[in-house]
């Protein structure tokens, strides 16, 4: 069964991606325009017909607008999200209430499975970054052939790394990680001296550097071929360069799987489409040490009102 993974947009002035499995298109994250995210969909010869739900990583601006909000009530297209994020969007987004009122909020739950489609499920890996809760998602296809067909880490905003994002991650065919900013780069910027501390802390956003020793760390777990595609996330516009990004992911991987393909998503154009295939190894694939097992949570959350302030230079990243 046909299935890719294609970053439509990916920086601090909007992230989305859509992965498509079996005739099932989920976008994960939602942070452009209506307009644009139409754009973009026609960009890889699709459309908002191709897209069944969203899943939100967390309530920063630039991962979802209000107006997108609203275009998904108008489409009855449902909203996954952890019950806090929902909780803040009930306080800040004017289209969040017609959303839920006509039952389109589900809730997720921090490491248990989520079934989203037939063989597709989700497990939410909470991670550090000043937008609390803030997720990582791994996900799995089962073509019912026996182990998983394959295998999806996607970790958009992230601070540090943390064995259980490691092991969470253990054995995916496509790593999408962040590769947000050149230390030395961010260090010299004219940004604000809170700004520049706020990247770089535990709760802001991975360098290069780390990035690639995450990757470097995955890869050594996983085993032979995995993972088959480094797909880059989040890079700064005015700390980071491309280049300087796609070197540093290939240098992680050059010693554990050279002949792994790397993406680097940019802001304003869509990035390649990896095709997701039944890996030639996935039998050997090297399946994460705890991987729990946990009820489907498909039910609406019930929003209650509390206030999750939004962070100076967030938007800058």
């Amino acid at each position: 069964m046909s299935a890719r993974f294609t970053v439509l947009a990916s920086g601090s002035s909007g992230n989305a991606t859509l992965l498509e499995v079996a005739g099932f298109g989920l976008m994960i994250d939602c942070g452009l325009h209506p307009r644009f995210l139409s754009s973009r969909l026609s960009a890889i010869g699709r459309s908002w017909d191709h897209v069944h739900a969203v899943i939100l990583t967390h309530t920063h601006g630039d991962h979802w607008k209000d107006l997108t909000l609203a275009h998904l009530r108008n489409r009855r297209i449902p909203v996954y999200a952890h019950p806090a994020q929902l909780e803040h969007l009930a306080t800040v987004a004017p289209s969040f209430g017609p959303l839920h009122t006509a039952h389109l909020t589900r809730i997720y739950s921090e490491g248990q499975r989520l079934e989203l489609a037939p063989g597709l499920t989700c497990r939410p890996i909470r991670v550090s970054h000043d937008s609390d809760p803030t997720f990582a998602f791994r996900f799995d296809y089962d073509d019912g052939l026996g182990d998983p067909a394959w295998a999806i880490g996607h970790a958009s905003d992230l601070g540090c790394a943390s064995d259980e994002l490691v092991d969470a991650f253990t054995g995916v065919d496509g790593l999408a990680v962040e590769f947000n900013h050149d230390e030395k780069m961010e260090r010299n910027s004219s940004r604000p001296a809170f700004l520049v501390q706020r990247v770089l802390s535990d709760s802001g956003h991975l360098s290069n550097r780390q990035a690639a020793d995450l990757t470097r760390m995955i890869a050594a777990r996983s085993g032979v071929g995995f993972p088959s595609h480094l797909i880059q996330l989040h890079l700064s516009k005015d700390c980071n360069h491309p280049w300087l990004a796609e070197a540093a992911g290939r240098n992680a991987l050059a010693d554990l799987n050279p002949a792994a393909v790397v993406i680097t998503a940019r802001q304003d154009v869509p990035a390649r489409s990896v095709p997701l295939t039944r890996h030639p190894n996935a039998g050997h694939r090297v399946r994460p040490r705890s991987l729990p097992v946990g009820p489907h949570v498909l039910t609406a959350a019930a929003p209650r009102v509390t206030i999750q302030p939004p962070l100076p230079g967030f938007d800058a990243a």
